[in-house]
């Protein structure tokens, strides 16, 4: 069952929210409204950041809000296209991965604005700060970890780009996957690899991990000094991820789910703050056409590993 593959031994959370007394036929039709997390944090984590939303679509749909964090990106992928997710934030190389096995699956809605207003976010390298490696160059011949392969910047863009550079797998003597970005990264920390690569806002301090992004949440967590880690590598400027409904959620639901988040910053600020990965400017209106780039990118990938 799909619940058992996204959830393995963890529970859903659910919060019964009180139906109007005149029950609309769309209630009768989808009685629970479920949100697919991505891998990329524990889970425990995870659950704790997107809590929120439990209350504050439940209350507003009249249906109860179930949240299942997938252990890793394919997970919520798949539930979405088998119709068993509503809704989830992706990743824009996720949201590819959707669109190319069935472009009328899900529509991308919102995505996130930084504090500077931009609409995009940078994939970084890191290396351990106590490391001899300084540069791009001197991480030929060491590991590397990867995030996720369904990951935009924790796999899609850096490989792109490096390989741009004329950089492949083989420049490297070894490279995997950490798991999700928090794993990637804390591979990194404890020697398992040399260097890995993670998703920041690509503005802010460094110092305290960007305004916004995993390196961010793992040292408001407690899980990371900044001093700890080198960025050795940024790339260019990559489209954030969206949030996403599927197409065929009756249009209620779709206009719910549009005016909370449109406003969620203003009216909902610590939840938009939890469920974002950090403070920036707001949700803000997009569609297909905003992820174009990264669905040719996407769909050169996989032709090329055929």
């Amino acid at each position: 069952m799909f619940r058992t593959l996204l959830l393995g031994t963890a529970a859903a959370v659910a919060l019964v929210a009180a139906a109007p007394a005149f029950a609309q036929d769309w209630r009768q039709d989808l009685p629970v409204f479920r949100i697919g997390l991505l891998g990329g944090e524990n889970e425990a984590d995870r659950l704790r950041n997107n809590e929120c939303l439990i209350e504050a679509l439940g209350s507003r749909l009249g249906v109860p809000v179930e949240l299942f964090p997938a252990p890793d990106y394919a997970g919520v992928m798949q539930g979405l296209l088998a119709d068993q997710l509503e809704m989830s934030f992706l990743g824009a190389s996720g949201y590819a991965g959707i669109y190319l096995q069935d472009a009328e699956a899900v529509e991308p809605i919102f995505t996130n604005a930084e504090a500077d207003g931009s609409l995009g976010y940078k994939s970084v390298m890191v290396v351990r700060a106590d490391s001899d490696i300084e540069s791009l160059e001197d991480m030929q011949g060491r590991t590397l970890a990867y995030a996720d392969p369904n990951s935009t910047s924790g796999y899609l863009v850096p490989r792109f780009e490096l390989g741009q550079q004329g950089i492949a797998d083989d420049y490297f003597a070894q490279t995997g996957f950490g798991g999700g970005h928090e794993q990637a990264i804390v591979a990194v920390l404890n020697g398992q690899y040399d260097g890995g690569v993670t998703w920041v806002s690509g503005v802010g301090e460094v110092s305290e991990g960007y305004s916004r992004g995993n390196l961010r949440r793992m040292v408001d967590n407690g899980l990371l000094d900044m001093a700890d880690l080198r960025v050795i590598w940024e790339s260019n400027l990559i489209p954030n991820g969206p949030i996403v409904l599927r197409k065929d959620v009756p249009a209620e639901v779709r206009e719910i789910v549009v005016e909370y988040f449109g406003n969620q910053r203003e009216i909902d600020r610590e939840c938009y703050v939890n469920v974002s990965f950090g403070d920036g400017a707001g949700w803000q209106p997009v569609d297909h056409a905003f992820y174009e780039g990264v669905v040719r990118m996407r769909q050169a990938e996989m032709e090329g590993s055929r």
